[in-house]
């Protein structure tokens, strides 16, 4: 089957060449292990059992994962021992199986959670570039969607992530999403099920990111938002210079402030210390079996 999972549309034979996210059809990953830096509703005390995949059907340039999805650091695994490295984050007390960037693999995973059955949400933590149809494949299989909602504006999305139609896409994607769960949380204020927006405060972008509050307001209703101040300029980014340095103070309360006028009540936000190298998984293809 030639692969049209998502919006770039390769439509490349992966068992015999590669597309833009030059992934095969193995499952390749970079670290399995409990992850207590997502939002305090998924992380909670015991941590969420986050799998990172290699490779990245996005591969914006200032991506804090670069080694993952530019570099394509990993070990390919098979889907029997992809099962065996969910159940011993289960076993050690994991909220939720977190998947971490797994468009290019969500045909695949659909396979598995078909005939996998798991006892404790699975989450969905994507870049938001889905396309709709590979996401209905998912629909009852995901319980807690996280994707990003990174850019509205096209030239944006073109000069970060040589995407122009990622808002386009992203906003069919987030409201299949939003069609597919219900926000539910047990007694201990853990999500069950629901959907989290994720926005990244990109410096001299505060606009961009005004008009993705709006969005989210006016598109998906009574819907979670994670303004996050995380931003790092990890890699060479000499030829962005407006982004090849941390937001601000000023610009992420800006932001912040602006989501708070608006009555926006269903919100996270990061302390600006959240910027820093050290929160960067070690993609040491470290699983703990």
């Amino acid at each position: 089957m030639n692969c049209s999972i998502c919006p770039r549309h390769c439509n490349v034979d992966r068992s015999k060449s590669l597309g833009y996210c030059r992934s095969n059809n193995s499952f390749k990953i970079a670290r399995a292990a409990l992850h207590y830096w997502e939002e305090p509703c998924l992380s909670g005390q015991n941590g969420s059992g986050a799998v990172f995949f290699s490779g990245c059907n996005l591969r914006c340039a200032y991506c804090q994962n670069y080694e993952i999805s530019h570099e394509l650091k990993g070990v390919e695994i098979t889907e029997a021992k992809l099962i065996e490295i969910f159940e011993n984050l289960i076993e050690q007390g994991a909220n939720n199986i977190n998947l971490v960037n797994p468009t290019h693999y969500s045909h695949h995973l659909a396979n598995v959670l078909y005939k996998w059955k798991c006892p404790i949400p699975v989450l969905y933590n994507s870049s938001g570039y889905e396309e709709v149809e590979s996401l209905k494949e998912l629909d009852g299989l995901i319980d807690i969607y996280l994707p990003d909602l990174k850019y509205i504006r096209p030239d944006k999305a073109k000069r970060y992530s040589s995407a122009e139609n990622y808002f386009e896409k992203a906003s069919l994607a987030l409201k299949e999403m939003r069609r597919q769960v219900r926000d539910s949380f047990d007694n201990n204020g853990i999500m069950q099920s629901g959907l989290i927006v994720r926005h990244l405060v990109l410096p001299q972008n505060t606009n961009s990111s005004i008009e993705i509050i709006d969005w989210i307001s006016d598109n998906l209703t009574d819907t979670y938002i994670s303004l996050m101040a995380q931003y790092v300029p990890c890699n060479d980014l000499t030829h962005l210079p407006e982004i090849n340095r941390k937001i601000t103070e000023r610009e992420y309360n800006k932001v912040v402030s602006y989501a708070e006028n608006k009555g926006i009540e269903k919100i996270f936000i990061q302390e600006l210390s959240s910027a820093d190298e050290k929160f960067i998984p070690k993609f040491d293809f470290h699983c703990e079996l």
